[in-house]
């Protein structure tokens, strides 16, 4: 930790350094003359009349001495101290807490003494040193030396640090001295811990494969325990940290047995950590010999079901990918029983099992392997790939789940339950699918507010998960029409609540953010009998009035959202429409002076201007015509699901037409009065059709999503099949 200049200390304290903050802590109380109420048992005795002088300077010197003390601490050491008033109450809880205990080999009986009062303490620490020595600067022979003359010392601490000289090496990594230390303990000496954690827990920590494999093939009692402040176990740690290597060996090694529901949260943990991690060929691998896990908590109260619950990317619903890239990924054939790692491992060994004779071949076919990787590489193609499988081992994870819950009842299934909530609420579709359609009778889950799927999904405004409602028969969807949570809102009035912002966020503007809503509100009604569209709930609101409730805000912002992007195109129309009505009476090559007749006449480009000067006219003016229409709306709610949209649309797409047919009438007015120059006629168009270019460009993906929402087959896909 950084120290501030003019500090008293050059270290703040910590659990290592006690020995030397204390020291440099003490000396400054000294020179400051404040080591007195420090040291000091009571208050000396003072006359009477000289009592309230006397307390408020001593006061005032323990609150100087706290205070010293207290910016000498680190974070830990202040959180101990901050609530103590006294120097001398603070000062002697620090020595109790980061003082370090007597330097004695932990075969001894364990003493409390310090070492003021154990004589012993400096003399252990002075015949232990050469190996603490040999372990810091990793001389393998001078720490070997030592153990065999001096066997208890594997169970001897350091003086200041606590640690033994095995978590000294793993620290330090020094993998010779480790095996050294390892060979000469025994199974029991290998349980000894630091700040309660075991060598193993730290080597795997680490994530270092050669010193967790020595210590494993001397004791396989180590593999299950825990460390003590969070109860994990060396494969968690080596999963928390992505140490996979170290994870996929202690897994081998580790008894099925120790990971059973009995033994522990551990093998939940486990399966948990794989599938957040995304390894799903080892989640398989577990959830086969171990089934029960499925709906085991771990030690954060999680199940599996749960850590897939949270994983929307592990599922082709929470995977956006672009036009191309969902052609590529179509294409892709994935064989799920073949992991892509081992794919890569036989590529590579491919060469080593061919001839000399061939080698000249394998180069060439190598090279020409590695031109199409980088392809793959550079068009994304591997990284689909991936997906893609990630996908499909998702899908056979949630299989051999469903296997487990189907035969599930009573509290077994409430973690069911609450995992498909959470499944809704990162709108992943698959696996609330996968679930009802391998366990039907899950259909009425609900949750704590007595919500059921269907009103939660509605909430979260899922549509995939709502359109659900379509696989169930008529007597069912009219049940859970019918249905009402604990503050008696039908699922109308939920349909009439407003969207959470993360989902509103996704639709471009407030109108159409405004036209989404409706276009919930108007599906749900047709899922409810007539006589609930005005029943009321606990507020006695009906549906209809808590949407304008709820949506007030939202048609305010529409409106102005509306009538600014009218207001701009507007004043763009207007300047066409001007530029284009007086083009007509300025034709390039001018009139003839006694016909009157436009000189350019007889050529066919002449021909071209005037047609696309009256295509950009006529557009133009339409699109004028539907922006003052936009401007002048009444904006009532259920305008925004047609009328609005609709004019937007003929607006926006006529007014895109008069551009368009303005730069054909400019082009072809260069091409007559200049066709001889096209070394200058071709720059100046490109030039002029940049800005204009670029204003379609930023508006045509709004008028595309205008329409596909307004005209579109629909958020709801009512033509799903019913499960079987």
């Amino acid at each position: 930790m950084v120290v501030p200049e003019g500090a008293i200390v050059v270290e703040v304290l910590n659990k290592g350094n006690y020995e030397h903050w204390s020291a440099l802590v003490k000396n400054y109380l000294l020179a400051q003359d404040l080591w007195d109420v420090v040291e000091a048992t009571a208050e000396p005795p003072i006359a009477e009349a000289e009592a309230d002088q006397f307390v408020k300077a001593w006061r005032k010197k323990t609150a100087v001495a706290l205070h010293a003390i207290q910016i000498s601490c680190g974070p830990y050491a202040f959180s101990v101290i901050k609530e103590i008033t006294s120097a001398k109450i603070a000062w002697d809880t620090l020595a109790e807490k980061f003082k370090p205990q007597p330097f004695v080999p932990s075969n001894s009986p364990v003493q409390s003494a310090t070492s003021s009062n154990n004589p012993g303490y400096y003399n252990d620490f002075h015949q232990y040193q050469p190996l603490f020595d040999a372990v810091w600067s990793g001389d393998r022979n001078k720490a070997k030396e030592f153990l065999i003359l001096h066997p208890n010392a594997v169970r001897a601490r350091h003086p200041y640090s606590n640690k033994t000289a095995l978590h000294m090496a793993i620290e330090l990594e020094h993998e010779h001295i480790v095996e050294e230390i390892v060979q000469l303990m025994t199974e029991e000496e290998l349980e000894i811990k630091f700040l309660g954690c075991t060598a193993l827990a730290l080597a795997a920590n680490q994530g270092n494969i050669k010193m967790v494999e020595c210590m494993v093939r001397k004791s396989k009692k180590i593999l299950t325990i825990p460390i003590e402040n969070n109860n994990l176990t060396p494969i968690l740690l080596a999963c928390f940290n992505e140490h996979w290597d170290v994870v996929r060996y202690l897994y081998s090694v580790t008894p099925i047995e120790d990971l059973m529901p009995e033994k522990g949260p551990y093998g939940a943990g486990l399966l948990c950590q794989y599938i957040c991690a995304k390894n799903f060929d080892m989640a398989q691998e577990l959830i086969r010999r171990c089934p029960q896990l499925v709906l085991t908590q771990d030690t954060y109260g999680v199940t599996p079901i749960h850590a897939l619950a949270f994983l929307p990317s592990a599922f082709p619903s929470g995977t956006h990918l672009k036009f191309w890239q969902q052609c590529i990924y179509k294409c892709i054939h994935i064989d799920p029983s073949r992991a892509i790692s081992d794919v890569r491992l036989s590529v590579q060994n491919e060469g080593n099992e061919e001839g000399n004779r061939r080698e000249i071949t394998w180069s060439v076919l190598g090279l020409l392997q590695g031109l199409i990787s980088n392809l793959h590489e550079l068009l994304g193609i591997n990284r689909i790939c991936e997906m893609k499988l990630m996908h499909i081992q998702s899908l056979e994870i949630l299989d051999r789940m469903c296997e487990v819950i189907r035969p599930s009842y009573g509290k077994e299934l409430e973690d069911v339950y609450e995992a498909i909530f959470r499944a809704i609420e990162r709108g992943i579709f698959e696996f609330v699918d996968h679930l009802l359609k391998e366990c039907p009778h899950l259909w009425r889950a609900e949750n704590r507010m007595r919500k059921n799927i269907f009103h939660f999904a509605i909430e979260c405004r899922q549509e995939k998960v709502y359109s659900l409602i379509y696989r169930l028969d008529k007597r069912k969807r009219s049940w859970i029409g019918n249905v009402s949570d604990s503050s008696n809102n039908g699922m109308l009035h939920v349909a009439g609540m407003l969207s959470p912002l993360a989902k509103l966020d996704t639709i471009s503007g407030a109108a159409l953010q405004m036209q989404r809503e409706l276009q919930w509100f108007k599906e749900v009604e047709t899922m409810v009998f007539p006589r609930l569209r005005e029943a009321l709930n606990a507020e006695y609101l009906t549906p209809r009035v808590l949407f304008t409730k709820n949506h007030k805000d939202l048609v305010k912002e529409g409106e102005r959202w509306m009538k600014e992007t009218a207001t701009s195109c507007t004043v763009v129309g207007a300047l066409i429409i001007t530029i284009m009505f007086a083009s007509v009476f300025t034709v390039p090559g001018g009139n003839n002076g006694e016909t009157g007749l436009p000189i350019f006449l007889s050529r066919k480009l002449f021909m071209v201007f005037i047609v696309s000067d009256a295509i950009s006219l006529f557009s133009s003016t339409t699109s004028v015509l539907m922006f003052l229409g936009i401007l002048t709306s009444r904006y009532a709610e259920d305008d925004f699901l047609k009328s609005l949209p609709t004019k937007m649309i003929i607006g926006l797409s006529t007014l895109f037409i008069s551009i368009a047919a303005m730069m054909v009438a400019f082009s072809s007015a260069l091409f007559i009065m200049i066709h001889e120059q096209l070394w200058i006629v071709i720059p100046i168009i490109f030039l002029a059709s940049v800005p204009i270019t670029l204003f379609i460009w930023m508006q045509f993906p709004l008028l595309v999503e205008i329409f596909i929402s307004t005209y579109g087959s629909g958020i709801f896909d009512r033509k799903v099949k019913q499960w079987t």
